[in-house]
């Protein structure tokens, strides 16, 4: 650290105090997953990492991932070795669903449109830097969602060139649809948080609530559309709790 800050911005913070700014690098979130197995609501997928959703709570200091993979990863290896033991059998592939997903995967390259993967991607970043960024309002938020709808169906008309060999265009296109969801669950769970709690800060709601703190806002998917509840969390141990409610 002192290399860089001396490298690149001529400071030497053994002597001077350097500049520390928030940013967006992580999700503080994720899958939904067991905390002993690490197996998630989808029978045979394990999480484990920043993937995972529920262990760093509303924030999560640099270098937790490593312990974080450290002691889940090793879960995550051990029970899905388990899984596959006791499973019991062969697993039978549908090759008619192996082909209808290659048949989806290759649409990029035949659609009659023209957009272009990269362009909805840059809108997308920067509509949720300006609009779903740290200090959030409601009216923002809103808008976020309804340019995000907006790029959805842009998505559906992206186009490529080229083969499938090394096709940076095309794998783009085919991250979109992942793009565009997360950002939608985190613009909806965003709007239904109505307080400030660690990395979630609402202009329009700027207190700490304490009934937030025992609840979750749960995003899932039903009959095709992304839908969100608040459900109640765990109670949090006493000495753990002290820390968390520890005033500054």
């Amino acid at each position: 650290m002192y290399h860089q800050f001396k490298e690149l911005a001529g400071v030497d913070i053994t002597k001077e105090t350097m500049e520390v700014g928030p940013t967006c690098h992580y999700v503080m979130g994720g899958v939904r997953v067991d905390a002993d197995t690490t197996q998630s609501t989808v029978p045979g997928l394990f999480a484990a990492g920043e993937v995972a959703g529920g262990l760093h709570g509303s924030n999560r200091l640099g270098g937790n991932s490593l312990s974080d993979l450290l002691v889940f990863g090793r879960r995550a290896g051990l029970y899905a070795a388990l899984y596959a033991k006791d499973l019991g059998g062969r697993v039978v592939v549908d090759t008619a669903q192996v082909e209808a997903i290659a048949r989806e995967l290759l649409e990029p390259f035949t659609r009659p449109w023209n957009e272009n993967p990269y362009a909805i991607q840059a809108e997308l970043q920067e509509t949720m830097q300006d609009l779903v960024r740290i200090i959030r309002t409601e009216s923002e938020l809103r808008h976020a969602l309804r340019k995000i709808d907006g790029l959805k169906d842009r998505a559906k008309k992206v186009r490529v060139e080229g083969g499938r060999t090394y096709n940076p265009g095309w794998h783009t296109a085919l991250d979109l649809r992942s793009l565009l969801t997360v950002a939608e669950c985190v613009t909806l769970a965003a709007i239904e948080r109505k307080e400030s709690r660690g990395g979630h800060t609402r202009d329009d709601y700027p207190k700490t609530e304490a009934e937030w703190g025992k609840e979750n806002v749960v995003v899932r998917q039903k009959n095709g559309t992304i839908q969100i509840a608040r459900e109640p969390l765990p109670e949090m141990p006493a000495e753990l709790r002290r820390l968390f409610e520890e005033k500054k």
